[in-house]
This record gives C-alpha cells, sequence and structure tokens, in this order.
C-alpha cells in the first residue's frame, strides 16, 4: 500500500497545487463572496451596470446556475478529491493535473461573465470537463482498490455533468422552464449528498470530539430516507408525483431526517462552533423538507423554503466543511483554529432572512434580500480573511497535502 502521508518525502510543488481543497475552497469562497452581491445590483439596479453584461447569458439562469455549478460544484469537488486520497489511501490529485482541472472551473464562470457574446459551447466544455475530470479521478482512485461503496460519489458527479450540459442547452434554446427544472433537481441532488456525506462525518466528528460511542447507521432509517429523497429530487426536475404522494414523501424525509439526526448528539455540541455549525445546517434539511410538506400547493411559499435548503444547508455545510477540512488536511489543530462561530452564525441567520422574512412581511423582500446577502458575502469573507493564508501555505507538520 501506498504510504501518501511520508514525512521524509520533500514536497517542492506550490501550496496551492498539492491537494484539491486548498484551490477548489479557495476559489468557491471567493466566488460566494463575489456573486451574490453582483446578482443583488444586477436585479435591482440594472442601470450600474453595462448594457452587454451577461451576453448572451441570462441573469436568472447566470444566478442559480452559478450557486450550484459554481459555488457548491467547487466546494463537493475540493472536499472528494481531498477525502478520496484518506479512503482509499491512493495517491490525490495535484500538480499541474489539479492546476488544469481548476482552469476548467475558473475559466466557465470567467466566460460567464464576460461582457460580450461568446460561443455557449465553451463554458459547457469547460464545466463538463472539470466535473467529468473530477469523476474520472474519484473513480480511478476507487477502482484501483476495489471500494465500491464509494462509486455513488463519481457516477453522481457523471450525473451532474449531464444535468449542467443541458441547463446550457436551455440557455441556448432561452427555455427558462427547462433551467428551473433542472435547477430544482440539482438542489435535491444536493440534499442528497449532504445526507449521504453528513451521515458519515458529522456523526463521527462530533463522538470524536465529545469522546462517546459513535453512533452506527441504522438500516431502518438510511434506505427509506436515501429513496425518499432520491425521488424527491427526480420529482422536483419532472414533476411526476401526484401532490399527496409528494407530500407524504416530504414530510416522511424530514421526520426521518430528525429521527437519524438525534442520535447524533446534536444538543451537546454547543460549546464547539466546528461541531454546532455542522448539526445546524443538517438541521435545515429536515427543517426545508417539513415546510414544504406543510406548504405544498403553496409556489411562493415553497420558492422561499428552497432558500432555507439553499443558503442553510447547502451554504452552511459548504462553510463548515471547508473551514474543518482545511485545518485537518494543514496541520492544524482542529480546534484550536481561526474563531469562525461569527461566520457560522451569519450564514445561518442568512438562510432565516431569505427564507422566512420574505413570507412573513413581503412587502419588505428587498430588504430582506439585501440583508441576506450581505450576512452571507461577510461569512465567506471570514473565511477567506482567516483561510488563505492557511490555503496557500505548506503544512505545519511538513507533510505532503
Amino acid at each position: 500500500m501506498i504510504n501518501i502521508d511520508d514525512p521524509s518525502k520533500v514536497e517542492t510543488t506550490w501550496p496551492l497545487w498539492r491537494l484539491g481543497f486548498r484551490p477548489f475552497f479557495l476559489g468557491g469562497a471567493a466566488l460566494a463572496v463575489l456573486v451574490i452581491p453582483l446578482w443583488l445590483v444586477m436585479w435591482y439596479h440594472p442601470a450600474l451596470l453595462s448594457r452587454p453584461f451577461f451576453s448572451p447569458v441570462i441573469p436568472l439562469w447566470w444566478h442559480p446556475h452559478e450557486m450550484l455549478f459554481g459555488f457548491a460544484m467547487a466546494i463537493v469537488a475540493g472536499f472528494l478529491l481531498t477525502a478520496v486520497q484518506t479512503w482509499t489511501n491512493q495517491p490525490g490529485l495535484k500538480r499541474w493535473p489539479l492546476a488544469a482541472l481548476f482552469t476548467c472551473w475558473l475559466g466557465a464562470r470567467v466566460l460567464l461573465l464576460l461582457p460580450m457574446a461568446i460561443p455557449l459551447w465553451l463554458p459547457a466544455l469547460l464545466d463538463t470537463a472539470f466535473l467529468l475530470g473530477t469523476a474520472a479521478r474519484l473513480g480511478w482512485s476507487i477502482q484501483r482498490v476495489r471500494q465500491w461503496r464509494n462509486i455513488a460519489f463519481p457516477l453522481l458527479l457523471t450525473l451532474a455533468a449531464g444535468a449542467n450540459l443541458l441547463s446550457y442547452w436551455a440557455l441556448y434554446q432561452r427555455d427558462l422552464v427547462l433551467a428551473g427544472a433542472l435547477w430544482q433537481g440539482m438542489i435535491g441532488w444536493m440534499a442528497l449528498l449532504i445526507t449521504f456525506v453528513g451521515g458519515r462525518v458529522v456523526p463521527f466528528f462530533t463522538a470524536m470530539r465529545l469522546k462517546l460511542p459513535k453512533a452506527e447507521p441504522l438500516k431502518a432509517l438510511e434506505w427509506p430516507l436515501f429513496a425518499a429523497l432520491a425521488l424527491l429530487a427526480i420529482d422536483a426536475a419532472a414533476g411526476l408525483l401526484p401532490g399527496p404522494l409528494r407530500q407524504g414523501l416530504l414530510l416522511g424525509a424530514g421526520v426521518l431526517q430528525l429521527a437519524r439526526q438525534a442520535r447524533w448528539h446534536p444538543l451537546r455540541t454547543a460549546k464547539e462552533p466546528l461541531l454546532w455549525s455542522l448539526h445546524l445546517s443538517y438541521l435545515c434539511i429536515a427543517l426545508t423538507l417539513l415546510g414544504l410538506a406543510w406548504f405544498d400547493g403553496n409556489e411562493s411559499a415553497t420558492r422561499q423554503l428552497t432558500h432555507l435548503l439553499a443558503v442553510g444547508a447547502i451554504g452552511g455545510m459548504c462553510l463548515a466543511m471547508i473551514a474543518r477540512v482545511s485545518l485537518g488536511h494543514t496541520g492544524h489543530n482542529l480546534y484550536q483554529g481561526p474563531w469562525m462561530a461569527p461566520a457560522f452564525a451569519m450564514i445561518l441567520l442568512a438562510a432565516l432572512v431569505r427564507a422566512l422574512l420574505p413570507m412573513w412581511l413581503p412587502e419588505h423582500s428587498v430588504t430582506w434580500h439585501w440583508l441576506a446577502g450581505t450576512l452571507w458575502s461577510a461569512a465567506f469573507g471570514l473565511f477567506l480573511w482567516h483561510y488563505s493564508g492557511i490555503l496557500t501555505r505548506p503544512r505545519l507538520d511538513g507533510r505532503p497535502g
């Protein structure tokens, strides 16, 4: 078996290209800081932007696309490219192959912002290369050691690459109905991924820190939950389920999420920001599912509650994980790192402001949107402030990675 963490090996690669979490966490966080204010300016003050801005990209397409396939997928890729090294004991992606993969991701983001007409096949090609390249690397590491229990990850990324290509086709055809269905399906995809990964890492991190027995998965909870979330993700994109069945699945999945998380000792994490941030972000999935069940058929409420999942669960879990992984894989003490509690609190508050206040006081929606956007950008801005140096310097212990 390869020793991927040999301290005697001198690493001469620039630290940014030593492992996937470094460039993708930095890039994803920087994009998170920039795109929400840009979206709000474009939506509420378009006169401040040049006339050809976003051409030929439709802003209503750009915003959800970049939050899902730009921001969130960068964090997913950085996490998986790093985690697969630990899972399989195979060398992680580094040096020029990692730089090339990151360049594909970054190139697509830049091309979609250029104030000129661009052929849409170009960012589509770069985005596809990024997603399929990540999936291929994961698949290569997994098949080398026959670790088939993790094969779902490259398969999910391949599915995401297909959905992304279809979203570019929707943009080319100016079909925002198709694009909207894809965004809803991808939010369900993210919820399923967080449920899958969260079920591994959240109880493990909690038990390790609190010195408690780790709650082992219960098949009676796990499989019905995964099946319900998969069906809901498909239904969000295709709209195949009758209303009562969809409502029942939403309610059942929400209750299963709560029952699952209750076994992870969430109430004992209040003194550890790196723990309660994970638990509260994960809780947003259950709250969203239950809220969607309650307001099923109410399009306005559904649209607002989707942001509880997008901001609270996806954004919150991304922020909590990149803060933790960045410390752990650079040789820092996990619980003596930068004080990120304000950032974790701001992202969760942003989720509540964006999702709930427009339902309660819709006449002030503009204020709630700007407040939520400010909290979001400030949270990821704090991450960049504290972690940019950590991610661009060698490990404290001198090991590779």
